[in-house]
């Protein structure tokens, strides 16, 4: 028995040194951690049971028979993050640059089922190279049972993907059909195809960096949610996620206690909105204010940062925020603003967390171009995802709230639980200059001081609709409220709304207008 243990040790200790001592130093020598490593970070300490650790590829092509790393370049299991459960995978890029062969795959597809099973998290650490080469169709094979199996956990369990090095070609579909991404600065990269085959088909020259570089990601295409500086940053900022996420669609949020009292006051808001109604402000001031212990989490941050989408805690509770930004476009929605909050949005509502909505928001953004690009398509898929939620839905119009954008914004038309407003509010289809040009333009012409005549008319516009009390009257509003028990207001209207049961006709799917 001795002898059988002393052997086991050592395909342990082999299949834990990946692809062997010099290519775990130049992972480290490029400022890269090992698949182990970043798996021993994440994870409790102690805590994370190792799967198919002994699995080998099966290829014998191309010399392949010759070369074989037990674990098949990548290590799976599952683990805890505080004393919840969570299933990863970690691509090892010191074994075969962490290419996907059919064995590969079937380790991930694997972890991913027990994760649906078990309904906890997946979280995917990618650092592959891409399809491995030598095996042809069956490496494709197994990009589609990962793909699959992504889609089948859409909106079941939590999927989190962290690009931590080299993800190319097909490999980038399985990141994209998950619910959050991060990568990492100087070494994670996402593209379909790469510098030298973009340079061949169109001429252009670009390096990694600008063609899937973090900055990309992060600022123009959305693809990523956050960024980080290192490894450790970006496991980090995981731990942090899942914090705020429950383990699955039938759980609720987890609770994390604070000293934070729901009663403080937040007097600061009384004077965070201008009276000047074009002076920008930040909104982010508002939600620190409001959230436990002034903490708030936020997502895409660099992406469309005309509205700004993330997590806080009220009262120990996970709440989803989707705030119109002034400081940026005035707050307006466009194209890339409404696909960042309806992306966002859905996911809180598959996921039972509940959704807090600022709006200050003076319309949608004009333009040729915006028009071109599906304003009215994209604008739609953020209509229809808080059309769709049935989680509590709390609304504050701190500001300007026009036409379409006022309906679109969790409205209590579209089924918004609570709605309240400042007594800053201005609620109306338009601002007072467009409405008078349009409601009084030949009675202006006709003035013989057309100048003080529009003022006049604006200003009489402006009493009328340019506050909350209108809409109050028709009961659109539920409360006008002093911004100073903001706080308050809005932890005692998500501890009414604890027990909301809404649901929608029964059908198979819905057709949001992608």
């Amino acid at each position: 028995m001795k002898e059988l243990i002393k052997n086991l040790e050592e395909l342990n200790r082999k299949a834990e040194k990946g692809g062997g001592d010099a290519r775990i130093e130049k992972q480290h020598s490029v400022g890269k951690l090992t698949a182990r490593e970043r798996i021993d970070l994440l994870l409790e300490k102690g805590s994370f049971i190792e799967l198919d650790k002994l699995v080998t590829h099966r290829c014998t092509d191309f010399g392949m028979e010759k070369q074989n790393f037990a674990g098949d370049g990548v290590v799976t299991g599952y683990g805890m993050i505080g004393k919840r459960l969570v299933y990863v995978f970690a691509q090892d890029f010191t074994v075969f640059g962490g290419a996907l062969s059919e064995t590969h795959a079937k380790k991930i597809c694997k972890v991913m089922d027990m994760a649906m099973q078990m309904g906890a998290p997946i979280i995917g650490l990618n650092d592959s190279g891409g399809a491995r080469i030598q095996e042809g169709v069956r490496s494709l094979a197994g990009y589609a049972e990962i793909f699959l199996r992504n889609s089948m956990a859409s909106g079941v369990i939590p999927q989190i993907s962290a690009i931590m090095g080299p993800c190319a070609g097909g490999a980038v579909y399985s990141p994209a059909l998950t619910d959050f991404i991060l990568m990492v600065k100087n070494s994670g990269y996402m593209f379909i195809t790469g510098p030298d085959v973009v340079k061949s088909v169109t001429q252009e020259e670009v390096s990694k960096d600008d063609l899937g570089g973090v900055g990309v990601h992060m600022t123009k295409s959305g693809v990523a949610h956050l960024s980080a500086e290192n490894d450790i940053e970006c496991i980090n900022y995981i731990r942090e996620l899942i914090s705020y996420l429950p383990g699955n669609n039938m759980e609720e949020p987890p609770f994390v206690a604070t000293s934070d009292s729901p009663t403080r006051p937040t007097p600061e808001l009384s004077n965070l909105v201008p009276t000047n109604p074009n002076q920008p402000y930040n909104i982010k001031e508002m939600i620190e204010a409001v959230a436990d212990d002034n903490n708030f989490f936020e997502l895409q941050s660099e992406f469309a940062p005309n509205i700004v989408t993330g997590y806080i805690r009220l009262n120990g509770k996970t709440v989803g925020v989707v705030a119109n930004q002034p400081l940026v476009l005035a707050g307006t929605l466009d194209i890339n603003a409404s696909v960042k909050a309806a992306r966002f949005v859905r996911f809180c509502d598959a996921f039972n967390i509940p959704l807090l909505t600022l709006v200050d928001v003076p319309g949608f953004l004009p333009g040729v171009d915006q028009e071109y690009g599906g304003i009215i398509r994209n604008g739609a898929k953020l209509l229809y995802a808080y059309c769709e939620a049935t989680v509590p839905k709390v609304t504050v119009i701190t500001r300007k709230a026009y036409g379409g954008a006022y309906d679109v914004m969790s409205s209590k038309h579209i089924r918004g639980d609570v709605n309240l407003a400042f007594p800053t509010a201005e609620i109306a289809v338009m601002g007072p200059d467009g409405a008078v040009n349009i409601l009084f333009r030949k009675e202006i012409e006709k003035s013989q001081t057309p100048d003080e005549k529009r003022k006049e008319l604006q200003d009489d516009y402006r009493e009328k609709f340019a506050n909350p009390y209108r809409a109050a009257e028709l009961g659109y509003v539920d409360e006008v409220i002093d911004p100073a028990v903001t706080r308050l207001r809005l932890i005692r209207s998500f501890e009414m709304l604890a027990n909301k049961r809404q649901s929608n006709p029964p059908k198979k799917h819905s057709n949001i207008p992608l």
